[in-house]
């Protein structure tokens, strides 16, 4: 994994008019289920226990690097109704295109930031849920997107992540969720702080 460095990544608000999404840097991302249905398993005892569906799920994420050269995974966690990955952009985006964990369609042309790379994973996990469930659609609208500015949000970022399942009971994806997450909420802090807004959905 290549280390983060805060000089090299930082770049300017997400969602600002004429930032480049193709530029390397480090980007929080959250994709949430349809109706933030439980689609891809449950948590039991704090451990996430992934069904057919969500290990197509994962598989996909893990093989974002295969389609797209350019990009490297970090952490990242599938949850039963949304998934959080941290996802490094080491160089400018070509050739991107929609993948799946089937046999892949034809290509639709080619695109150069990181909404390529959601796109392509969204549209593979979607095609795999059309051709063996009776579910659709399967993605919330968009997705959640931030820069990670510095090594302490990342830190912070990654402790979230694989804590996930531990901290579901607090999870604002979980419907019946007993309290706020103090950790979520440092972390919103932290994009405040660099923003001057509440971080923004797409």
């Amino acid at each position: 994994m290549t280390r983060y460095d805060p000089k090299r990544h930082h770049r300017r608000s997400i969602r600002l008019k004429g930032h480049n999404y193709a530029h390397p840097g480090a980007y929080f991302i959250t994709l949430c289920a349809h109706a933030r249905a439980h689609l891809f398993g449950t948590v039991v005892n704090g451990e996430m226990r992934l069904n057919r569906a969500g290990r197509v799920a994962e598989q996909g994420w893990r093989d974002i690097p295969a389609h797209f050269p350019q990009v490297e995974l970090d952490a990242f966690v599938i949850m039963p109704n949304h998934i959080h990955g941290v996802l490094w952009i080491v160089g400018d985006l070509v050739g991107a295109k929609n993948f799946s964990p089937l046999p892949p369609p034809p290509p639709r042309g080619t695109s150069k930031t990181i909404g390529s790379v959601i796109r392509g994973f969204k549209i593979g996990v979607t095609q795999w849920f059309r051709q063996n469930t009776t579910i659709y659609p399967v993605w919330q609208r968009n997705y959640y997107e931030h820069i990670i500015r510095n090594e302490l949000a990342l830190n912070a970022i990654r402790r979230y992540i694989s804590e996930n399942p531990l901290r579901w009971p607090l999870d604002r994806y979980n419907p019946n969720r007993a309290d706020e997450d103090p950790l979520a909420q440092e972390i919103g802090n932290m994009f405040i702080e660099t923003r001057g807004n509440l971080p923004g959905g797409r």
